[in-house]
């Protein structure tokens, strides 16, 4: 299989069409805002510093090396890379 996940096809309608099993439809993800990450950021401790134009906002932490940037007004939906970076700013000032 090479690595593959073999995936079982059953037949569904009287037609011959195959249809991929219940188990393997997902239900999309919803993205979170990004107020919810910027309230995340606030709650850990981290603070906004002056920096960063237009819509871009700076947060630094006394445990964070560097700092976290965020980009987006505070109803737009937030990417993956800005998830994974505040969960990652996170999980650092933890430990």
């Amino acid at each position: 299989m090479n690595g593959q996940r073999a995936i079982n096809y059953r037949k569904s309608d009287q037609k011959g069409n195959w249809k991929k099993p219940l188990a393997f439809i997902t239900i999309p993800r919803v993205p979170r805002k990004i107020r919810q990450l910027v309230s995340d950021l606030e709650d850990a401790g981290f603070v906004r510093v002056q920096g960063g134009k237009g819509s871009h906002r700076k947060f630094r932490h006394a445990k964070f090396p560097g700092f976290v940037l965020i980009s987006g007004h505070d109803g737009d939906d937030a990417q993956k890379y800005q998830e994974k970076q505040v969960r990652n700013a996170l999980r650092r000032i933890q430990s």
